[in-house]
């Protein structure tokens, strides 16, 4: 057998289980899966990510598009309208959770390179019964009749994500933890608050939606120089704008274990007011926010205060995790590709579809 007969038998046998472009794509699921676990560790991820998956998308759907031209056929038309709905309202979509604040920027750019790379449903023809389990001949199970299928992402997203509130109460629950909002935050020790992610759900006057972010926090000590420790073993010289003297470079306040942490800052001159009298600006929150390059994740100086009181006067405050959305994104994408959409397969189920 020559090498060009063996490459034709290996085509041929991978064109009995999906399409070539259908089976590329598939390099969403460890890139997505990779990106989900990152977001949980660090709440970053990298831009190569998605520009792998858009730039694989762009030349999948050239390719899909060459395939389909002159779109003289009911198939090939119906085909155009979905790529057209998914790039015209997904990628739209995307970007206007992310303008008003309900996604994040990695979050917008991964539901748009979805958009790309699965406009329309792919197909996988599995084994029958691999392992003596027998699965439908076509993989996904229940496509919509729409045919968008980074539409079936972004519902199967949503609803694993509502899932998340649920966990969450019953994680409170069974620590014994009760509150109003255990279905939204949860009590963390203030001393390992520089290893989490989230904003606080509470300040010195009770709970509430717009606390510090934890992120600006650390941008906080780090500008400064001093470790959450340092602070809370005394608030009333720190407080004190002419406490600061030297200061350093904020960094995006990320968790880091190998960031630089500066050290006790034992040349900070020493005032003769450390915690009496009203300050102009007090544990110098203004002049921390004017002199940091770009924002503190939308953190004003009243934030920063309330947030910087209730880190030292609490030990233990109620912290908001907040949800990476890579990760639903990621188990919807999975379920898409195996079950296909959940709110179709339940509307179908009720009799409403």
């Amino acid at each position: 057998m020559t090498v060009a007969a063996g490459v034709r038998d290996v085509l041929d046998s991978l064109g009995t289980v999906a399409s070539l472009g259908d089976l590329a794509r598939l390099l969403a699921v460890p890139l997505l899966g990779w990106a989900a676990l990152r977001d949980i560790r660090t709440r970053r991820v990298p831009n190569w990510v998605w520009y792998v998956l858009g730039g694989l998308g762009v030349v999948l759907l050239a390719a899909d598009l060459v395939r389909l031209a002159p779109f003289d056929d009911s198939f090939a038309r119906l085909e155009l309208i979905r790529i057209i709905l998914s790039l015209g309202l997904v990628v739209p979509l995307a970007y206007g959770f992310w303008r008003l604040g309900g996604f994040g920027g990695a979050d917008a750019k991964a539901l748009m390179a979805l958009a790309v790379l699965f406009p329309t449903y792919p197909a996988y023809y599995p084994p029958t019964t691999p392992f003596g389990v027998d699965l439908p001949p076509v993989l996904p199970a229940e496509p919509t009749l729409v045919g968008v299928f980074s539409l079936t992402v972004l519902t199967n997203t949503v609803l694993v994500g509502a899932l998340f509130p649920v966990a969450l109460t019953v994680r409170n629950a069974l620590a014994g933890q009760f509150a109003p909002v255990m279905f939204l935050a949860r009590v963390v020790p203030v001393e390992r608050l520089p290893v989490h992610h989230g904003r606080l759900f509470e300040d010195r006057s009770g709970f509430t939606r717009s606390g510090l972010d934890l992120d600006a926090l650390r941008m906080y000590l780090r500008w400064r120089g001093l470790s959450l420790a340092e602070l809370r073993a005394a608030p009333d010289r720190y407080r004190n704008p002419a406490s600061v003297d030297e200061t350093f470079d904020a960094t995006d306040g990320a968790v880091d274990p190998v960031a630089v942490e500066h050290g006790p800052v034992s040349d900070a001159p020493e005032v003769d007011d450390p915690g009496g009298g009203d300050h102009a600006d007090p544990w110098a929150a203004e002049r921390f926010l004017d002199e940091i390059e770009g924002s503190a994740y939308g953190t004003d100086p009243e934030t920063l205060r309330a947030g910087l009181e209730t880190v030292t006067g609490t030990d233990e405050v109620w912290l908001s995790p907040g949800l990476p959305f890579i990760v639903p994104m990621f188990v919807g994408l999975l379920v898409g590709l195996t079950y296909g959409d959940v709110l179709y397969g339940l509307l179908t189920a009720a009799g409403l579809a």
